[in-house]
């Protein structure tokens, strides 16, 4: 097993992280989602938050080990080498997703902490990041909603440029990151 990747693939620690944050982020705005099919004030509205919520913050511990992954790692070569402009789009998109992944969990965190409500982690209560302020918790949440919106773009634009460069331009983007291939 290769803990750095090769020249044609990731790791597979990568690889894993990768598939992983993808199910996460499918949970966490699931549950943020489905959560207005029940009633305010239910018990499965209230348990859907609190999930969306503890997914979100496993979203912002994983973040930090796919950081270190891919600092750590290589980064596989593209072949054919796309355009220079698509190789800066792909580094712009994936530093707006990694900007996302620690964003949104923490305008969570903020968000929650400024309310003045119970910040949950798995049977945990984590601490405040900040004093409750009503004001505030108002326009941290209009920034966590508007960029969770923004998030829906960022993974769709991710997913239609993988398989963009897949079945379109025929490269390895996509089969660098897929399990179980060699």
């Amino acid at each position: 097993m290769n803990w750095k990747g090769t020249t044609g693939r990731y790791s597979l620690y990568s690889i894993s992280l990768h598939w992983l944050m993808l199910l996460l982020f499918i949970a966490v705005y699931g549950c943020i989602e489905l959560r207005v099919l029940y009633p305010k004030g239910s018990d499965l509205r209230e348990g859907l938050k609190n999930w969306h919520f503890m997914l979100g913050m496993l979203v912002f511990i994983l973040v930090w080990l796919r950081l270190a992954a891919r600092l750590a790692g290589r980064t596989p070569h593209i072949r054919p080498e796309p355009p220079a402009w698509q190789q800066l789009s792909a580094r712009l998109l994936h530093l707006a997703l990694y900007a996302l992944m620690i964003g949104m969990p923490l305008t969570g965190w903020l968000l929650l902490s400024a309310s003045g409500k119970i910040i949950p982690f798995f049977g945990l209560q984590l601490p405040a990041l900040m004093a409750e302020n009503k004001e505030t918790a108002k326009l941290i949440k209009e920034a966590h909603e508007l960029v969770g919106t923004t998030g829906y773009y960022l993974i769709g634009l991710h997913a239609a440029a993988a398989l963009y460069h897949h079945y379109i331009k025929r490269d390895n983007t996509l089969t660098r990151m897929l399990p179980g291939r060699r």
